[in-house]
């Protein structure tokens, strides 16, 4: 339920100023990437050191300046605000809700062609950590480098103070946005308006540019010039970086927030300053060289150097955290291993810290600092990242829209037809550029994609392995009763953790046939993933018999959403003494761990290197006594071995 159906009932001056802190919010967090687009993508456009350039004349700059208008317009306002973010997830958006929504789709009416399609959703969401890893060392730079602008100087300090600042931005990741994120929307709202007022102030100058603002001047370009208009799609698509931040963090903030965010704020101030920007040109074709910061008055440049770095690095913020939710939600659908999951804030369960894709992105990031050392080198693979993302989503929506909802063939047809033509326009000019970065982002979608679904496949083939090794639960059980495993019953709470319902747990198996042991109250959980975001408390656990009322034995099943860290001994307090043959001591309670140790086997389940990567995956796996917040000193870990 989203914030503003929450106050639906309160008085309209309250919602109004509670609507008001939403948007602010979204400004805050939402908007950053998008928002510092026109730092560099004119300049980018018309950048001389480009593969292949576009020659800086009065037609090129209008139907430049109308082609980025245009672009903005179909691909975010429409495709995104207007069409993408219809299709929630219990009101969560992104690529990885699109995966979700696939999956449930496709298990619904058995259709292959969701099952496909949800796979080249991985690929996206994989593509969307090649734009985390660039997204900072871009955004962080191009606003440093105004500094050349303010005095040549200063030049060889570019790199220096982006180093500094990029290690900054990820040592305080710890601490969480909470704190932070309270300015975060004013920054951005001072951003906005100041972009749009130096947009004026160069419109003003050269007023004629305002007719670029007809489609006319882009199709003209792209027809009159297609040999020149279709390289300078590879920049033109910076202007729309940050479009998927729009969808993915619409469950935070509500579709209408954003929308509204967007459409009275964002997009004019953008547009405004790309219109500026086209005018300071055309007035001096020198000004090409950096002609966001040039718009502004000398006297006025280093503070915006300023407010651009302090903006840019809440752009560098969003796509951190957007990292953060996508791996979590990741690891939920059984793409990643579990990873160690820290929750920075005790209101929004949203804001999480990932340690080790923290220091991942760092270090990916300060590489690509150091390698391509500037904004313009970097913008040739950062459009490589954003068109994929983008056309992938534009495909997922367009089939959910028929399989949901029942939208007329004609219609998904001719949307479709409109919408991929022009984003398949932008991947195939940033094709052009893969010898010049391109292949960058490419490489690292295809490794994250190569491990999520290799994590996916061996994850499929341990737990068919493993339910070999356990046996039936119910004959197990029956086993207990029967005496044919001799036991004896110790008092006392013991809970294994399981995979499912269906196998004993091998903690279980080996505490009675190695130990003799099992304890007066038996709980055997299992906890599932479901496919929304969150699950009420009131639907968290469900307990079921194992053929017997007195023998202290149950199943218990705790059910998380997808952008839910679990939570055992919480989960099990919600539990009913009349459901479980007893009151559970869960204050005395002991926890049960089965540890499985991977190694190389030679059945034909998976090519050797896939297997050695696997194996290599689960390394990182997160403690389970932590990630199940299981209490230390009553968890007890038995260990077993699986070939792969």
């Amino acid at each position: 339920m989203s914030e503003e159906t929450t106050t639906a009932e309160k008085p309209s001056h309250v919602r109004d100023s509670v609507r008001l802190g939403i948007v602010v919010g979204a400004l805050g967090v939402v908007f950053g990437d998008i928002g510092t687009s026109p730092i560099y993508t004119l300049q980018t456009v018309f950048n001389p050191a480009d593969p292949h350039p576009v020659p800086v004349s009065t037609g090129n700059v209008f139907g430049v300046v109308s082609l980025i208008f245009w672009s903005v317009t179909i691909i975010v306002t429409v495709t995104y605000v207007l069409l993408a973010m219809r299709a929630d997830n219990d009101g969560e958006g992104g690529i990885m809700a699109l995966i979700t929504l696939l999956r449930r789709l496709g298990s619904q009416r058995g259709k292959r062609a969701a099952v496909l399609l949800a796979g080249l959703g991985i690929f996206g969401a994989a593509l969307f950590f090649g734009d985390s890893m660039i997204t900072p060392a871009i955004s962080v730079l191009s606003a440093v480098e105004g500094l050349k602008v303010v005095s040549g100087s200063l030049d060889a300090w570019i790199v220096p103070i982006t180093v500094v600042i990029i290690i900054g931005l990820f040592l305080v990741q710890r601490r969480g946005t909470a704190a932070v994120g309270r300015v975060f929307g004013p920054v951005m709202i001072a951003w906005f308006v100041v972009v749009g007022a130096c947009g004026v102030a160069g419109i003003a100058e050269h007023p004629d540019i305002l007719k670029a603002l007809s489609p006319t001047y882009a199709i003209g370009f792209m027809a009159g010039h297609f040999d020149i208009a279709f390289f300078a799609l590879a920049a033109v698509v910076l202007a729309v970086t940050g479009a998927e931040a729009l969808y993915a963090d619409m469950g935070h903030f509500g579709r209408r927030a954003i929308t509204r965010g967007w459409l009275f704020l964002v997009f004019p101030a953008c547009v405004l300053s790309y219109l500026g920007q086209g005018a300071l040109i055309l007035e001096d074709q020198a000004n090409v060289s950096s002609p966001f910061f040039l718009l502004v008055p000398s006297w006025g440049r280093l503070p915006m150097v300023v407010l651009a770095t302090a903006a840019t690095v809440i752009a560098s913020q969003a796509v951190i955290t957007g990292a953060y939710s996508v791996t979590a939600q990741a690891a939920q659908l059984g793409y990643l291993p579990r990873l160690r999951i820290a929750h920075t804030s005790e209101t929004e369960r949203g804001q999480i810290y990932v340690p080790w894709i923290n220091w991942l992105l760092l270090v990916s990031v300060l590489t690509l600092v150091f390698a391509f050392r500037s904004s313009t080198a970097l913008a040739f693979a950062f459009g490589m990242a954003v068109t994929g993302t983008i056309t992938i989503t534009t495909l997922l929506f367009f089939y959910v829209a028929r399989a949901k909802w029942g939208t007329p063939r004609w219609l998904i047809g001719a949307g479709a037809a409109v919408l991929l033509s022009v984003d398949l326009l932008f991947v195939a000019a940033n094709l052009t550029k893969l010898v010049h970065g391109a292949w960058l982002p490419l490489l690292i979608g295809l490794t994250v994609f190569t491990i999520m679904t290799t994590w996916q496949r061996g994850r499929h083939i341990v737990t068919a392995e493993r339910e070999r090794h356990e046996g039936s639960l119910r004959e197990f059980v029956e086993q207990l009763r029967n005496r044919d495993t001799p036991t004896q019953q110790v008092p006392g709470t013991a809970v294994f953790l399981n995979r499912g319902g269906a196998t004993a747990p091998l903690a279980l198996r080996a505490n009675a046939e190695h130990n003799h042991v099992r304890h007066e109250h038996v709980v055997i959980m299992s906890l599932e993933t479901e496919p929304v975001p969150r699950v009420a408390d009131g639907e968290r656990v469900s307990v079921e018999g194992l053929g017997h009322k007195d023998d202290g034995i149950v199943f218990v099943t705790a059910r998380y959403g997808y952008m839910e860290t679990p939570d055992v001994p919480a989960a099990l307090a919600l539990l009913d003494p009349a459901a479980t043959e007893g009151r559970l001591q869960l204050d005395e309670a002991s926890y049960f761990l089965s540890k499985i140790e991977l190694q190389r086997g030679t059945a034909p389940t998976m090519a050797g290197w896939r297997k050695r990567l696997f194996i290599a995956t689960s390394y990182i796996t997160a403690d389970a006594a932590e990630y199940f917040g299981l209490p230390r000193d009553r968890t007890v870990i038995m260990g077993s071995r699986i070939d792969v």
